[in-house]
């Protein structure tokens, strides 16, 4: 059978969002029976409070917002919800804000000010949904009163390029934040604070997700100071972070709360989605398809180029061994790579991962790998990804396009423009890392070339 890799990929790779749809998501983990909420396991008596609050931020959280209204109706008495640019959905009483992602803009620190404003006026007989998914971190934007928000914008950039992983940039961003790191949940108390939580972070854990704003901080200025001594950028972060950083670690700057603080006995959290669902749906969509199928991981983490040497190399193992499952086969993985940016060009890790891949698999037919950002963009593109097979080094050359000064220059976004090899979705509303499809047909073969 001829077999459309590149639209099959794209297919499983859909069936996988949709699974993660963040409006789904809640209703699966949300219910009502008179006055009755279920949220998870917990079981709160609606009779006892006197105002049911709904705030959050993240790219996903609109569209988890419009899943407590239909869910609670009029019982929901307000709130206020921050998400990316364009990542909207339709709210009745729930206030949308949008802002800036992944720098933080002006747009988010006037929302989290008024965000913060809310939640102090929060009493004991209040109850708070705190909705809240990736870019939650860039959409609550409110540094220490001695940073300013510019200079946290540059600590920010700073940290993406240097290929820092989510959990040390969000270990910086929690100490220098009036919210994160537990300090909402110290605003909100001593109402009754409950966290519906979409992830994006591999192993799912509560405290780094969007930097953990309701939960205990268990990170210190002292790991903050690691951070900034392994990536070289003590020097380079704008002198108030650094001084305040080392203020913390002198124990002259207040910690985060940690895990044992009594804020934290009225509070609440329940992980609604995450990347292991997508996983797990576009498996069964390429079992329809007729594929013999192995999800490798979730948690798949390091340097890009390294990990899409390690996927390709599986692929090249099945097209001529057939291990670790014959063809037609389909491998799935997930969870998010750093790329150090050296050049000046377009791009983002998937759309780099699918470049260094390309370079990988030149000449080898049959197979195809997808790479993709579940939230619709990867890095500051309007891509979610790319799709490569065997065939696209060839057709870049074709071209005149150079693939190896593009990887160098950190351009993959302006490659695969050329190609038409871009993965387009547009604004998703939900956000579980990213999610990788490789298929290797029932005959591949290796092309000789010249």
């Amino acid at each position: 059978m001829s077999r459309n890799l590149k639209a099959e990929a794209r297919q499983i790779f859909e069936a996988g969002l949709k699974a993660v749809d963040p409006k789904e998501a809640v209703k699966r983990s949300v219910t009502l029976e008179g006055n009755r909420l279920h949220i998870g396991e917990k079981e709160l008596d609606l009779s006892e409070f006197s105002h049911v609050w709904a705030i959050g931020a993240g790219k996903a959280s609109a569209s988890m917002a419009q899943a407590v209204e239909e869910i609670l109706g009029d019982l929901v008495s307000g709130g206020l919800v921050i998400v990316k640019y364009d990542y909207r959905a339709p709210l009745q009483k729930i206030r949308l804000e949008e802002a800036g992602h992944p720098t933080p803009d002006e747009n988010g620190w006037r929302a989290t000010q008024q965000l913060a404003s809310l939640v102090e006026k929060m009493a004991r007989k209040d109850l708070v949904l705190f909705l809240l998914s990736g870019g939650g971190s860039a959409l609550l934007p409110m540094p220490v009163e001695s940073i300013t928000l510019e200079e946290k914008m540059v600590t920010t950039n700073l940290l993406l390029k240097s290929g820092a992983t989510i959990q040390e940039m969000n270990t910086i961003r929690k100490h220098l934040s009036q919210i994160k790191g537990g300090r909402l949940a110290s605003l909100a108390h001593p109402a009754t604070l409950v966290s519906l939580v979409l992830s994006d972070v591999v192993g799912d854990p509560l405290d780094v997700i969007a930097s953990g704003p309701t939960v205990g901080d268990p990170s210190t200025f002292q790991d903050c100071s690691a951070v900034l001594e392994r990536y070289s950028l003590r020097e380079k972060v704008p002198p108030s972070v650094r001084s305040y950083l080392e203020a913390g670690t002198k124990g002259e700057v207040a910690e985060t709360p940690k895990p044992d603080d009594t804020i934290f006995l009225d509070t609440y959290t329940t992980l609604v989605g995450n990347n292991l669902q997508a996983l797990r749906a576009a498996a069964e969509e390429a079992q329809v398809l007729g594929y013999k199928t192995l999800i490798l991981s979730s948690m798949i983490e390091g340097d890009t180029t390294e990990a899409a040497g390690f996927h390709t190399a599986l692929l090249k193992e099945i097209a001529r061994s057939g291990h670790p499952v014959g063809p037609p086969a389909c491998l799935i993985s997930g969870g998010e790579t750093t790329v150090v940016v050296k050049g000046k060009g377009k791009g983002g890790r998937n759309l780099e991962f699918c470049l260094a891949a390309a370079l990988d698999l030149e000449g080898l037919t049959g197979v195809c790998l997808l790479s993709g950002g579940t939230d619709g963009t990867d890095g500051p593109t309007d891509a979610a990804g790319a799709v490569v097979d065997g065939d696209t080094v060839g057709k870049a050359l074709i071209k005149g396009l150079i693939p190896r000064e593009f990887l160098a220059e950190n351009d993959s976004y302006h490659f695969f423009e050329h190609l038409d090899d871009l993965l387009i979705t547009g604004p998703t509303n939900t956000n579980v890392m990213d999610l990788l499809v490789m298929l290797v047909s029932a005959h591949p073969k290796t092309k000789v070339l010249g």
